[in-house]
């Protein structure tokens, strides 16, 4: 192997490892953030299930990195991990929680559907084989943000029929 494929291929084992710290924190910041919303069933039901992905997505990045002989960084998963819990208590104490866990939710999902991205053109140029793997992942990350941009105009309108009953947005 080249130096330049060397550095790529190290380049693309810390891309991966990176992105499993993502979806241990995508795991813990959505997990917190599920426990809240009662008053938006079908936004608790589509962060279940996507949940239930980024725990899939993390296991897909394990095979990957088992392949070339690597592991995840358990450091980098619970620091991530922490962050992310951090993050979904972050919003908790505002009136419009719902609203902000949407934005963040939004952006924190275009991070991810850059890094599958960035992760897929690494693969690619170090004819790495899990591709597949990669690119369900990303299909995964671009349909739920999707999903987060068609309902968020839905999820503002329900937030101030909320509000102007009395209730609160997230309890």
């Amino acid at each position: 192997m080249s130096s330049s494929n060397s550095k790529a291929m190290e380049i693309f084992v810390t891309g991966l490892r990176n992105q499993h710290a993502v979806e241990q924190q995508a795991v813990s910041l959505l997990s917190r953030q599920v426990e809240r919303l009662e008053n938006y069933p079908e936004m608790e039901a589509r962060m279940r299930q996507h949940i239930d992905e980024s725990k899939i997505q993390a296991q897909r990045i394990e095979e990957l990195l088992s392949t070339m002989g690597e592991t995840h960084s358990s450091l980098k998963d619970a620091g991530m991990s922490f962050m992310g819990n951090m993050a979904a208590l972050a919003h908790t104490v505002a009136p419009d929680e719902v609203i902000k866990n949407s934005f963040a939710n939004f952006a924190f999902e275009h991070f991810e559907i850059a890094s599958y991205k960035s992760l897929l053109t690494l693969s690619d140029s170090l004819g790495q084989k899990g591709q597949s793997a990669l690119k369900q992942s990303l299909a995964e990350e671009i349909d739920m943000a999707e999903w987060i941009d068609r309902h968020l105009s839905e999820t503002t309108r329900r937030y101030v029929q909320l509000s102007e009953a009395g209730a609160t947005a997230g309890l």
